[in-house]
């Protein structure tokens, strides 16, 4: 090949279908709206269908494809006969997720068995499902979900979120060795601490706060936007060779 026919992979997303899960704030929803800008017709899934749909109807506004559904995807039953109905999704972004902070020995039972069953548990079903959906349809695809810089390292009142992420990131690996043959494509995308709703009272503390930007090479807590670049490059052909990979979006906090 000469240089003269080589042409960047594309990054739009025309006739490609998605679905993003947790999609009705914060990370899910910059993600959909991503998606939706780069020409892909999006299922937005949350619990809470006023959510979506009000994501729904600005991301139409915006000239986007999208249409909205109400998941609890730690329901499994719930998440097989949605996939089936609405799918197969070409591409599909794991990000329902929670956290419960505390040091290991105040952590309760609940708090173990919550945090496990939103990270783990429901990841892996939505993960087989849309994978059996892409499979039956002998079709590729890209499964992104949303980890964290917490996949890679450790931190304090942190044991439980680490446990669950690292967790996800050996599910990743093992999947891209798995679903490689079928040529979908596995990865995660590590962000550091985001500005959202759900993180914003953290962040009353100043102190906390000076630790967390201590910790960042480039001074500043992130912005959902710099989520959406990351979401757009791995779920295109840009990144038709990246699969069982961790995106780092942490402005160098893993670097240390």
């Amino acid at each position: 090949m000469t240089t003269d026919t080589m042409k960047t992979p594309s990054l739009r997303l025309d006739g490609k279908t998605a679905l993003v899960t947790g999609a009705g704030r914060g990370i899910g929803l910059a993600a959909a709206h991503a998606l939706a800008q780069a020409g892909a017709h999006v299922t937005l899934a949350a619990r809470s269908a006023q959510e979506t749909e009000a994501a729904c109807v600005a991301i139409q506004a915006d000239g986007g494809k999208a249409s909205a559904g109400s998941l609890d995807v730690t329901d499994s039953a719930a998440v097989t006969a949605f996939v089936a109905r609405r799918g197969p999704f070409d591409i599909l972004i794991n990000n329902a997720g929670t956290n419960r902070p505390s040091l290991l020995t105040d952590m309760q039972d609940a708090d173990y068995d919550a945090v496990m069953d939103l990270n783990v548990k429901a990841t892996m079903c939505v993960t087989r499902e849309v994978a059996r959906g892409l499979i039956a349809a002998g079709k590729p695809g890209s499964i992104i979900t949303i980890s964290s810089q917490m996949g890679h390292v450790g931190g304090p009142k942190r044991a439980l979120y680490c446990a669950t992420k690292h967790a996800v990131e050996g599910m990743t690996k093992a999947l891209a060795w798995e679903l490689g043959p079928h040529r979908i494509r596995t990865n995660t995308i590590c962000p550091t601490f985001i500005e959202t709703a759900m993180t914003q009272k953290m962040f009353t503390d100043p102190e906390f706060r000076r630790y967390v930007e201590s910790r960042i090479a480039l001074g500043r807590l992130g912005k959902l936007e710099d989520i959406m670049g990351a979401v757009v490059f791995l779920a295109s052909d840009a990144a038709a060779m990246v699969t069982g990979s961790a995106l780092m979006v942490d402005g160098g906090w893993t670097a240390a």
